[in-house]
């Protein structure tokens, strides 16, 4: 029997996918934002593509705040871009 592969939504293109294909973003029990790089860091999370498009997509219609529950501060969302630019360029090579 086949282990289930757990699926999360982008909150920018709104399509699931695998959650190891998406990057999670987490608002933490003391009200920091951080870019949770294994997916197991405690708090609330929310999951965005690693392209640009949706990201763009995401920032724009500010669904990650929503999500969150809170104002993310401009500093996480270039932390977030800079990862997606250091994930495509990974995964030309």
């Amino acid at each position: 029997m086949q282990k289930k592969i757990p699926e999360r939504r982008c909150v920018g293109c709104n399509e699931s996918k695998p959650k190891k294909e998406l990057i999670r973003v987490v608002r933490t029990p003391d009200g920091g934002i951080i870019l949770d790089e294994t997916g197991k860091k405690s708090g609330r999370g929310v999951y965005v593509c690693p392209n640009e498009t949706c990201l763009t997509k995401a920032i724009k219609s500010k669904r990650m705040d929503k999500s969150l529950m809170c104002e993310i501060p401009d500093d996480v969302y270039a932390v977030l871009t800079e990862a997606v630019k250091r994930i495509k360029l990974s995964s030309e090579e």
